[in-house]
């Protein structure tokens, strides 16, 4: 008689397996995406807009429509990130007892820094208007510094070499260009600003296929003694300018009794460049940085009003009062059916130990700040730049970027901000821990201008081929 013989027990489900291992791995991935998502965000910048930015007043005119903007031939080549050494100035000129500041100079010794300051050398072009006639589309005749279609720097680096960011962050150089045709876009500040406008100009230089096309029309090259800067886009008709203002108000210089000459900061005045403000089609304004140094922070027989020069007074009321001085200039004088205006905020420094004059450092940063009561620091500067804007009859466009810059420690030059000689030893007796390196910081700054010209769907979108 045969007997049956039972088929083996079957191994237990392998799906079943491979479900209970997969399970928690893709929970667990989900998990850390979700993490480094809401991590990511806290890195992005704030851009804090007074008037809404989808009901803004109509997109500025055209060329066609609008007076004819004088462009000034100055010149020069992409700009080098790293600060150069300044220049001396010459004496004021007297004025009635007084001495006027031609340049911003600053005659206090101990405000005259390579970091926080600006260097002065004289800037003749400052004394003549603007002519005004249209810009010649086609003519680069008048390009010094292009040769072969690279243009000279100051210390001889190949400019491709600092002009390589705007692309990798995303932005789109030829874009912002076509928005610019037919217009005058000026930074006016402190050497902030001419931070931000060189990393502008890497930005807009990107966007050429013929680099050649690109000059500063008067050949001159990007120095801290030099306070007025005009690079011309050829093939758009547009372009792009700095000039420099340390306090938006007027400076000047007085003869005290002992035949000495004070500096003075009049924070009723406007400052003496804003004749070259008026004819800008997009403006770009900061002062911050030399409120807090030297004679600026004493406040000692420094501000005036009228013909009155205060013997002690606060230097944050003085704040005030210049910047409302800006603003009732700004309501006065721009039209925001034609012009458009931002103020960029406060940007912050990272001295350790320190200041920039009295051994302050931040060399061997590598990361960003993650934690820490620097990243909640707001300074009372940009409280006040609130409320005179929330008070303007004009829109202005509030680049608040200070807690942005609260997180880059590691985004300054630090030592390497100087020019080295092969073989010399880099010191690290001063350093830059306030501008910044490019590319950098600076660019998201130049990003968010752009992206408001593109929600406000300003300019030509016509490529040049």
């Amino acid at each position: 008689m045969a007997t049956a013989t039972l088929p083996p027990p079957s191994p237990p489900p392998r799906n079943k397996n491979l479900l209970h291992c997969i399970t928690p791995i893709i929970f667990f991935s989900f998990l850390l995406f979700t993490i480094f998502i809401f991590s990511k965000r806290a890195l992005e910048p704030s851009f804090s807009l007074y008037t809404d930015l989808f009901s803004q007043p109509p997109p500025l005119s055209s060329p066609s429509s609008s007076p004819a903007n004088s462009h000034m031939s100055l010149a020069s080549a992409p700009p080098t990130p790293t600060p150069i050494s300044q220049n001396k100035s010459s004496a004021p000129k007297n004025i009635n007892g007084e001495l006027s500041v031609e340049n911003g100079e600053d005659p206090d010794d101990k405000n005259r820094s390579f970091g926080e300051m600006d260097g002065n050398g004289s800037d003749s072009s400052l004394a003549s208007a603007p002519t005004h006639t249209p810009i010649s589309q086609n003519n680069n005749s008048s390009a010094p510094n292009s040769i072969n279609g690279q243009l000279s720097v100051e210390n001889g680096e190949d400019p491709d070499d600092k002009n390589q960011s705007f692309g990798e962050l995303g932005g789109d150089g030829t874009d912002f260009l076509m928005r610019l045709r037919g217009k005058r876009l000026m930074l006016v500040g402190d050497s902030m600003n001419r931070n931000q406008f060189e990393s502008m100009l890497c930005l807009l230089r990107e966007g050429l296929p013929n680099k050649s096309r690109m000059y500063e029309v008067h050949g001159h090259k990007i120095s801290k003694g030099r306070g007025y800067f005009v690079f011309k886009f050829e093939d758009y008709n547009c372009t792009l300018e700095f000039v420099r203002s340390h306090f938006l108000v007027k400076e000047g210089v007085r003869i005290n009794g002992q035949g000495n000459s004070n500096p003075t900061l009049s924070i009723d005045q406007i400052d003496k460049t804003a004749k070259r403000w008026k004819h800008a089609d997009i403006l770009v304004f900061n002062t911050g940085h030399w409120w807090t140094h030297g004679k600026t922070a004493r406040g000692k027989n420094y501000y005036k009003e009228g013909d009155y020069i205060y013997p002690k007074f606060d230097s944050v009321e003085a704040y005030r009062r210049a910047l409302k001085t800006w603003a009732n200039w700004i309501d006065k004088n721009v039209n925001p059916k034609k012009q458009l205006v931002f103020y960029r905020g406060y940007s912050s420094a990272h001295f350790r130990g320190g200041d920039w004059d009295s051994g302050g450092s931040c060399n061997g940063e590598t990361e960003p700040v993650l934690s820490g009561a620097i990243l909640n620091n707001y300074p009372l500067k940009m409280k006040i730049v609130e409320e005179v804007v929330k008070e303007m009859k004009v829109p202005v466009r509030l680049l608040n970027v200070t807690k942005l810059t609260n997180f880059r420690k590691d985004g300054h030059p630090s030592v390497y901000g100087k020019k080295v000689i092969a073989g010399q030893k880099v010191s690290t007796r001063r350093q830059d821990c306030s501008h910044w390196c490019l590319p950098g910081v600076p660019d998201a700054w130049n990003e968010l201008i752009y992206a408001t010209m593109v929600f406000q769907q300003i300019g030509s979108k016509t490529k040049i081929q």
